[in-house]
């Protein structure tokens, strides 16, 4: 597990020192997160500690929702107003995500099945 944070941290901190460093508009997090995905592409393959850790942090993902519910409902009269506008742009960011997602599998599966056939 210590593997495991050393790798998911360790990115994080390139990724805000990038961010910091280059004062890109993007999270530190998202960043490191991008370059640990592309450091795992180049490797082609997950090292077994960060594999193992992974799967027990994903089993209490649900935990990781609890910051962003208690700050709702800390902030609930300042977001009241913008309820139908959080809404619309949740359910649209929720339908987008879901039919590109679906729209790049059945690509994906297209590809595949045509290069098993050739």
């Amino acid at each position: 597990m210590l593997e495991t944070l050393l790798w998911l941290f360790g990115y994080q901190l390139i990724g805000e020192a990038f961010v910091r460093g280059l004062a890109l508009p993007v999270p530190g997090p998202v960043l490191g997160m991008l370059l640990l995905f592309l450091t795992l592409c180049a490797k082609r393959r997950v090292p077994p500690g960060l594999g193992d850790g992974v799967s027990r942090l994903l089993k209490h993902m649900s935990l990781f929702f609890v910051p962003a519910g208690v700050g709702i409902l800390a902030y609930w009269s300042l977001l009241e107003p913008y309820l139908l506008s959080l809404s619309v742009v949740l359910i649209a960011s929720t339908l987008i995500t879901l039919v590109g997602a679906a729209a790049l599998l059945s690509w994906l599966l297209r590809r595949h099945t045509h290069r098993e056939g050739a």
